[in-house]
C-alpha cells in the first residue's frame, strides 16, 4: 500500500504541473486586461499603465510565470487585486461557509439516492419504478436556475417558510434557517441523476449469477441486497461520488450568488467579474489538487470495499 501511495503521488506531479501551466496560459494569453477593468471606463492610458506596473503586468511573460510558479510552490498567492485582502484569508473565512452549505447537500444526496435506487431496482418494471423514472427524467429536463427562481418565489415569498437571503455568524442558525431552502432545491436536482445512475448499477448486479445462487441458498432478500448487491455496486458508486465531489464546490457558485451566501463560490464569481487573477488562479489550482486527492482516496477505498481489488 505504501509503495502504491508513493507511486501515485509521484504520478500526480506531472498532472498538477500541466494544470498549473494551463491556468497561466489561459489567463495570460486569452484573458482580459485586469488593468483596464480595475481602472474603469474613465481611466486614462497613463492610469492604466500605472495599474499595470503596480500589479507587475508589464513584466515579460517568463517573469510573470516565475512569480506564478513561486506562488504555487509556496501556496502564497499574495493579496486580491481589488479588495487587497490576503487570498489565504479569503479562503480561511469563506470556505467554512461554503462547506456549511455543500456538505449537507453531498451527504444527503448520497444517503437518499442509494436506498431509493436500490428500492426501484428491486421493483423493476413496477408502477412505482416507472413513476420514479418519469419524475427523474422530468427533473433532469429543468435547469437548476429554474428551481432556484421558483423555489424562492413559492417557499420564500408566497409561503414564507424560509428566508430567501441572509447569513449569520452562528453555524446552528445557518443550518436551521438559511441552509434548508438551498439544500432542498439542490436535492431536488441532484437526486434525479444519482437515482437513475445508481439504479443501473444495482440492476447490473442483480442480473449476475451470484445473486441467483444466494437466493437459491435461502438467503433473505435483505441479505442479498445489502450484503452482496450493495457491496459489489459500491465500486462504480464510489467512482461517481469521487467525480461529483469537485462539482459540488463548483455548484456552490450559483447557490451562493442567488441566496447571497458569503462563501467561496460567490467570491470566485466576483473575482471573475473583476479579473482578480490571484483569487481565480488559487481557486483553480486548489480544485485541481482536490480532484487528484479525491481520485487517490477513491482508489484506496476500492481496496477497502472489495478486498479482491489489487492496487498496482
Amino acid at each position: 500500500m505504501l509503495a502504491y501511495l508513493i507511486r501515485r503521488l509521484w504520478q500526480m506531479l506531472p498532472t498538477l504541473v500541466g494544470a498549473v501551466l494551463l491556468v497561466f496560459v489561459l489567463f495570460y494569453f486569452f484573458g482580459s486586461d485586469p488593468a483596464e477593468i480595475l481602472g474603469g471606463l474613465n481611466a486614462t492610458p497613463e492610469q492604466i499603465n500605472a495599474i499595470r506596473e503596480q500589479l507587475g503586468l508589464n513584466e515579460p511573460w517568463y517573469v510573470q510565470l516565475g512569480i506564478y510558479l513561486k506562488q504555487v510552490a509556496t501556496l502564497n498567492w499574495g493579496s486580491s487585486w481589488t479588495t487587497h485582502e490576503a487570498v489565504s484569508h479569503i479562503f480561511a473565512t469563506r470556505l467554512p461557509t461554503t462547506l456549511t452549505v455543500m456538505l449537507p447537500i453531498l451527504i444527503l444526496d448520497a444517503l437518499l439516492a442509494l436506498p431509493i435506487a436500490m428500492w426501484v431496482a428491486y421493483r423493476r418494471g413496477s408502477l412505482s419504478d416507472r413513476a420514479i423514472m418519469v419524475i427523474s427524467t422530468l427533473a433532469l429536463s429543468i435547469s437548476f436556475l429554474v428551481y432556484i427562481i421558483v423555489g424562492q418565489y413559492v417557499f420564500g415569498f408566497q409561503l414564507g417558510w424560509f428566508p430567501v437571503q441572509g447569513w449569520s455568524d452562528s453555524v446552528l442558525t445557518n443550518l436551521l434557517t438559511y441552509v434548508p431552502l438551498p439544500l432542498m432545491l439542490a436535492l431536488m436536482v441532484g437526486l434525479a441523476p444519482q437515482t437513475r445512475l445508481y439504479r443501473s448499477f444495482f440492476l447490473d448486479e442483480l442480473g449476475h449469477d451470484y445473486v441467483r445462487t444466494a437466493r437459491a441458498k435461502g438467503m433473505t432478500e435483505r441479505t442479498v441486497l445489502f450484503k452482496h448487491v450493495l457491496r459489489n455496486a459500491m465500486i462504480p458508486i464510489l467512482t461517481n461520488l469521487g467525480l461529483a465531489l469537485p462539482g459540488v464546490f463548483v455548484g456552490s457558485f450559483l447557490i451562493e450568488v442567488f441566496f447571497s451566501i458569503p462563501g467561496l463560490g460567490r467570491e470566485v464569481i466576483l473575482a471573475v467579474n473583476r479579473s482578480d487573477y490571484p483569487v481565480i488562479q488559487a481557486t483553480t489550482v486548489y480544485l485541481a489538487m482536490l480532484t487528484m486527492v479525491i481520485n487517490l482516496a477513491v482508489d484506496i477505498l476500492y481496496k477497502l470495499v472489495d478486498p479482491r481489488v489489487v492496487l498496482k
